[in-house]
């Protein structure tokens, strides 16, 4: 290594204070993390784009520094849908760091994974008082029923007011309004539960019948509507 003249000249000067990193709570122990094999944790991190046009929530499942499970979700962009598909591949089997050093093909994905690399390193994990933090698989846990992503859609203009269109339970078929025309209940259909049912051989029909349910009080709907024609 090489050192200028001037640093040459100087004597030394012994180090007193010798305290290594603050420790960071992991998966129910204090941790002093100097290497990245000292790094575990499972959390989330949420990105967006320079022009703002998409969004991408990811994942990832963190054990000694390496990624064992990665979920990657993105909203409002199409190409973001193929981005993250690159990224389900690219995650697992990364350290932490690598993968923040890698090129995630999309803006948003890249910016949750620096968020998430942020939170995982200063100890911010959901697990970070859960001994012996969470399986591998604990992950796609979070996306409940069906395997599919919580979303909600809604649409609104002054001239005709809102649109339930998706909900955590599912894609809305209606929205039930009482006699002052305000919302007070909605139909819909939860489309993971339907087609694993399809999937499993259920007739199309059925399966569509067993998967929708009602939320409020639509029962006691003066006026229902289809919020997509309507």
């Amino acid at each position: 290594m090489e050192h200028t003249h001037e640093v040459e000249q100087m004597c030394v000067v012994a180090k007193g204070a010798k305290n290594g990193p603050a420790p960071i709570p992991q998966e129910g122990k204090w941790t002093q993390v100097k290497e990245v094999k000292d790094i575990s944790g499972l959390t989330h991190g949420i990105g967006w784009c320079a022009p703002q046009q998409g969004t991408c929530k990811l994942t990832l499942n963190v054990k000694d520094g390496i990624i064992e499970e990665a979920l990657v979700e993105c909203l409002g962009c199409t190409g973001m849908t193929h981005s993250a598909a690159m990224a389900a591949e690219i995650l697992p089997n990364k350290t932490i760091l690598e993968a923040l050093n890698s090129d995630l093909v999309c803006d948003a994905i890249n910016t949750a994974m620096r968020e998430i690399f942020l939170q995982i390193v200063y100890g911010r994990t959901q697990t970070a008082f859960s001994e012996g933090g969470l399986p591998i698989g604990a992950g796609l846990e979070d996306l409940g029923k069906g395997q599919r992503s919580v979303i909600a859609t809604m649409y609104g203009t002054k001239a005709k007011g809102p649109r339930y269109l998706e909900m955590a339970e599912g894609y809305v078929l209606e929205i039930g309004l009482d006699g002052d025309d305000e919302i007070i209940g909605y139909k819909f259909v939860n489309l993971g539960v339907m087609m694993d049912n399809i999937v499993k051989g259920m007739d199309p029909a059925q399966a569509l019948s067993k998967a929708t349910g009602t939320y409020g009080r639509f029962a006691e709907a003066v006026k229902v509507i289809n919020p997509r024609k309507e």
